[in-house]
């Protein structure tokens, strides 16, 4: 394999130099792993390429010298090493990834982590086994017979990886049949079976991501062992399980259907604080008209943080938050003010009893609340370009 080396554009990565294409493209994510870096590359150096030429890129975020490391090592190396470091780290490890994989040059792209708990040894035999099995994913997964999860620091560990593997599976019964281990870091992808514009990666789950948004249509899986970590700490934080969780959340709510029943459960939530104010309020000595409009603004706020980092997490680049929270508030008090009227002629014109008129003008002004939220609020504005859309979030 030719070790000449040609200058890739990543947009919004300051690119260095990826080589031409080989067998496999390893990409690695990084984040302070300086510790970690020279042994996971001697590692991939004693068992891959007798095997299968390769390349590696790292994508790293790092406020480290993890660059340098990396930069020092790859001088013993026997195939070419890439750095890509980005000024922003846009999705975490798992934007990340992406980066990578759209710098990738191979068919085949093996993910793993940086911190020498993935044995680079599995990698020919993940790439072998998706050549044999015609599978466009193959997964590294620890719950397969021959596979472990003994690097898991904890019983502690143990039991949010088992808690989130279940999750997730119960969430995306068909979406991720026939993955065991949808948790894993460790897998290869065909390059040309995935669009990477198409995945909105929040966090370190990117297997996750990609199987949701862009599964390929075989997949096959491979045992693990899961090792303990060469040195350092875990990057697993409750920050990162929230991420997870509003990322699990953002994937679930992708679909229309689930769009509007995760708005119904949202706005049927508002009613909490808005009772709470209204009893605050009038407790206090305000008239209950006043209180009632009040206390609707405590739900209003309510229903739009969670829309915002639960439904449409994906979309707020297109406005600014206080116009999104402007639109929004406008919309929902317009649902307010259109309701009593409604009732009114559903009763007085169409004679329906008070109950009858009541429900149906809940589902008209819920149905055209979803929709104007939708619409209004989230959809882009035309003409919008990117730069814009970076500045308004």
């Amino acid at each position: 394999m030719s070790s000449h080396e040609y200058t890739v554009p990543v947009p919004g990565v300051e690119a260095a130099e990826v080589p031409e294409p080989g067998a496999v493209t390893i990409v690695v994510p990084t984040f302070n792993e300086s510790a970690n870096v020279g042994q996971l590359l001697h590692r991939i150096t004693e068992s891959v390429p007798s095997r299968l030429p390769l390349e590696v890129v790292f994508v790293d975020d790092s406020t480290d010298d993890t660059p340098e490391v990396i930069r020092r090592a790859a001088r013993d190396c026997p195939f070419p090493v890439t750095v890509l470091h980005r000024a922003e780290p846009v999705g975490g490890l798992g934007g990340a990834v992406v980066e990578g994989l759209k710098a990738a040059t191979s068919e085949w792209v093996v993910v793993m982590d940086g911190d020498c708990q993935h044995p680079p040894s599995l990698v020919p035999e993940l790439v072998a086994t998706g050549e044999r099995s015609g599978a466009a994913l193959v997964v590294a997964s620890r719950y397969l017979k021959g596979g472990s999860r003994a690097g898991l620091a904890g019983n502690y560990r143990v039991a949010v990886s088992r808690a989130a593997t279940w999750l997730t599976k119960s969430l995306f019964p068909r979406r991720l049949r026939g993955i065991s281990d949808p948790m894993s870091g460790f897998f290869a992808v065909r390059r040309g079976a995935i669009t990477a514009e198409v995945l909105q990666p929040l966090g370190y789950k990117i297997l996750l991501e990609l199987a949701v948004r862009s599964r390929p249509r075989q997949v096959a899986e491979v045992p693990f062992v899961f090792q303990d970590r060469f040195a350092g700490e875990s990057k697993s934080t409750a920050a990162e399980g929230l991420r997870f969780l509003r990322h699990l959340a953002g994937l679930r709510a992708a679909s229309p259907a689930a769009r509007v029943i995760g708005f119904g459960l949202i706005g049927a939530s508002g009613f909490v604080p808005n009772l709470g104010a209204l009893w605050a309020l009038t407790a206090l000595g305000t008239h209950y008209v006043p209180a009632e409009i009040i206390a609707n603004q405590f739900g209003v706020a309510w229903n739009f943080l969670l829309i915002e980092h639960l439904l449409f997490r994906d979309r707020r680049a297109h406005r600014r938050w206080w116009d999104r929270l402007g639109r929004f508030a406008l919309l929902a008090n317009a649902d307010l003010v259109l309701r009593i009227p409604l009732i009114a002629l559903l009763v007085g014109r169409f004679g329906m009893s008070a109950v009858t008129a009541t429900a149906l003008a809940l589902v008209v002004t819920f149905v055209l609340r979803f929709v104007g939220t939708e619409a209004l609020v989230y959809l882009p504005r035309r003409g919008g370009n990117r730069t814009t859309a970076r500045r308004a979030v």
